[in-house]
């Protein structure tokens, strides 16, 4: 409490926020086989916690993962999400604002338990001039701290979806860098992508896959060219106004991309709300949790099976910052991915971007 009185009201209550938000939710844990058991709960919701309990036994078997008693209880929320999201970028920089706590280290994030809370902070810095972003999070992973409850904000996810999740929140057990988000999650997501093909023969879970994996990539692709166009903009020493146009020239034209590259797919709202939203911001966020895939993918190919893999990922870990980037640059460089060949629609980001900040593209056509 010293610490907080000192920190400032606003950090203070920040804390309080988090740390209420947090026992509230753990207080409400309830053993999975109990809810498995009772005699009134949903037929579905039983067969989705099987599917958990079977999720954590492969996590902890196969990759090597500390589940312990992590997502061994269930918990119903009182609203849809347990925590919302708040990211901010300024107006011409991709570099996130960055937030930094306690034990966690720097984070691109400031995360609040009440929805209410977060848009206030997200007007607040909009008001400032940066561009924001506000989204939900279904699940979030405490370090180890404490034992993460299933939740009713994804426990109802299908199979493939919610094995990606868990396998990404128990990455965080394993290895987690202080001040470090996009090596975090980056890593996280690579230990879902790496474990999800095994687990869906293991499970004989067939359909689609290789389309969504395609069109997940696609749509990544395309955010990374807005990404490098809008870099240049801003890295450019023209006046702040032309800027600004070429800036909202991009941002069209990524929206107008994404709807020729969708019209095709069985669902081509899957990530329409979120392209319409992209900003700085949010562009900030894919690279945070995306941009060091394919240098853990390759890290992964050069490691003798998990804990060797998570061995040299802790190596790079207690690399000097700068170090471990270039270390992590000349992995990705190396990485080929000729032997995950994955069948499914094609899309040329570059080729589409091109007509970014043409006088067409001025506008949102």
């Amino acid at each position: 409490m010293a610490t907080l009185l000192l920190l400032g009201c606003e950090t203070a209550g920040y804390y309080t926020q988090a740390a209420t938000g947090q026992m509230r939710i753990l207080a409400a844990r309830e053993p999975i086989e109990d809810i498995a058991a009772a005699p009134d709960t949903d037929a579905k919701l039983q067969q989705q916690l099987a599917l958990v309990q079977s999720i954590r036994a492969y996590a902890s078997g196969e990759l090597k993962l500390p589940v312990g008693r992590a997502y061994g209880a269930y918990v119903k929320l009182e609203d849809d999400y347990p925590v919302w999201n708040v990211l901010a970028a300024p107006e011409f920089s991709l570099k996130p604002k960055r937030w930094c706590y306690p034990i966690a280290g720097c984070a691109s994030y400031r995360g609040y338990f009440r929805k209410s809370s977060a848009r206030d902070k997200a007007e607040q810095l909009a008001g400032e001039g940066y561009d924001v972003y506000l989204g939900p999070v279904p699940a979030y992973s405490t370090l180890g701290w404490f034992d993460d409850p299933v939740m009713s904000s994804f426990v109802h996810w299908p199979p493939e979806r919610l094995a990606g999740l868990l396998f990404h929140e128990l990455a965080h057990r394993r290895v987690y860098i202080s001040g470090d988000t996009q090596f975090n999650e980056s890593f996280a997501t690579a230990v879902a992508q790496l474990a999800l093909p095994d687990w869906r023969r293991r499970h004989g879970i067939d359909g689609p896959a290789a389309n969504r994996i395609a069109e997940a990539r696609a749509v990544n692709a395309l955010m990374m060219t807005a990404r490098r166009q809008l870099k240049a903009i801003y890295d450019s020493d023209q006046p702040r106004d032309v800027q600004r146009q070429q800036k909202a020239g991009t941002l069209a034209q990524l929206r107008q991309c994404y709807r020729e590259l969708s019209a095709g797919w069985a669902y081509p709202n899957r990530y329409r709300a979120y392209i319409e939203k992209t900003n700085n911001a949010t562009l900030a966020l894919v690279s945070e949790y995306q941009s060091r895939v394919p240098a853990f993918q390759q890290l992964y190919r050069q490691s003798d099976g998990w804990e060797d893999f998570y061995r040299a990922t802790e190596k790079l870990g207690k690399l000097d910052k700068d170090e471990r980037n270039r270390r992590l640059d000349t992995l990705a460089a190396n990485y080929q991915d000729s032997s995950r060949k994955v069948t499914g629609p094609s899309f040329n980001s570059e080729t589409c971007m091109s007509a970014a900040n043409t006088p067409l593209a001025t506008g949102d056509n």
